[in-house]
């Protein structure tokens, strides 16, 4: 099996290692493209006004001056064109991506590029709490890492299905299983613009949410971290909404 490892938050990133060894546990055929600097929050974007610039930092490792989404294409069309992955790995990303999260999530963009070149594709990411903030611990997205991606692929992917996972701030031997769950919602109340002042007088602005303590749903991604649990969410590329179309379809019929 050949696998392509890339994530968003750049070719020096621990979490990146940490899932070329998840990787390595499935297959000796893994190959590392991710993005030349830090690309969080990018989302699915393409660079198509910039040339992408590729770099081979090591046998089978390079890094892309571009998104993840770059990347992923960058191997699947050139590096690998001749034998393309059987596999997409995505992280693991440093922090949960959960809830609105996948929707900027340039980790889940390079899963879904995958999914949309029509690779089984899958999205890891590490959450962490303020002690470990600085430096996440990967120990548990490594232990667990192989045998829920192996369960997926036995399981099977549908085409167009991407499959995001996230694992706990928890040690190892007090996570709580795997729980299957829905895209989960955040309080939105809690968004807001933190204003600030440089050396000179002038404003700067930070997006940021308060640190309010909100009830998940149950069955939600945010939930089962919250239990201490890896949380497995399907996701689909197709986003239209089937009810709202019906609905459409008579308004507009004529």
């Amino acid at each position: 099996m050949r696998i392509l490892v890339t994530n968003d938050d750049g070719i020096h990133a621990p979490g990146l290692d940490a899932c070329a060894r998840i990787a390595q546990a499935l297959s000796d055929d893994v190959w590392v493209v991710a993005p030349e600097t830090d690309q969080s929050g990018v989302s699915h974007s393409l660079s198509l006004s910039d040339p992408l610039r590729l770099r081979q930092v090591e046998e089978r490792r390079f890094a892309v001056k571009g998104t993840p989404t770059d990347c992923v294409i960058m191997a699947v069309r050139h590096l690998l064109k001749d034998a393309k992955p059987d596999l997409v790995l995505s992280g693991v990303n440093r922090g949960q991506n959960v809830a609105e999260d996948v929707g900027y999530s340039g980790t889940v963009a390079g899963a879904m590029e995958g999914t949309v070149l029509g690779i089984p594709s899958i999205a890891l990411s590490q959450a962490f709490g303020f002690a470990t903030r600085t430096a996440p611990p990967y120990t548990v997205a490594e232990h667990f890492g192989p045998g829920v991606v192996r369960t997926l692929l036995e399981e099977g992917m549908p085409a167009g299905i991407l499959v995001n996972v996230n694992f706990p701030n928890r040690p190892v031997e007090e996570v709580r299983g795997v729980k299957v769950t829905a895209q989960g919602q955040r309080n939105q109340d809690l968004l807001r613009i933190d204003q600030r002042s440089d050396g000179r007088g002038n404003p700067y602005f930070w997006i940021a949410f308060e640190k309010r303590v909100f009830e998940p749903a149950n069955g939600s991604d945010l939930h089962a971290l919250d239990e201490g649990c890896i949380s497995v969410t399907p996701l689909r590329l197709d986003m239209t909404d089937e009810p709202m179309m019906t609905r459409l379809a008579q308004v507009f019929r004529g």
